[in-house]
């Protein structure tokens, strides 16, 4: 359970990169960069490269220091393939 109350901030972008499942996004304010399935990105227009877009985030707030063994071993997995 996070510790912290939530401060929404709201954040813009580029789209720089399109593809079948999935959009990448340069954060403006050189904050980085997100890359979102395309199920996420509400659009009423083709997207393209180039576009801006704006959003609603919160911080990230890790919640233990525990690992979670089950994920380690599902990534060790799909890197032996």
């Amino acid at each position: 359970m996070a510790k912290y109350t939530d401060k929404i901030i709201y954040m813009e972008g580029i789209i720089v990169e399109v593809h079948d499942g999935a959009v990448g996004i340069d954060l403006k304010g050189r904050l980085g960069f997100l890359k979102i399935p395309m199920r996420m990105l509400i659009s009423d227009y083709e997207i393209k490269v180039g576009q801006e877009v704006g959003f609603n985030m919160s911080f990230i707030e890790q919640l233990s220091p525990e690992v979670n063994e089950k994920y380690i071993s599902n990534i060790q997995k799909r890197q032996e393939l």
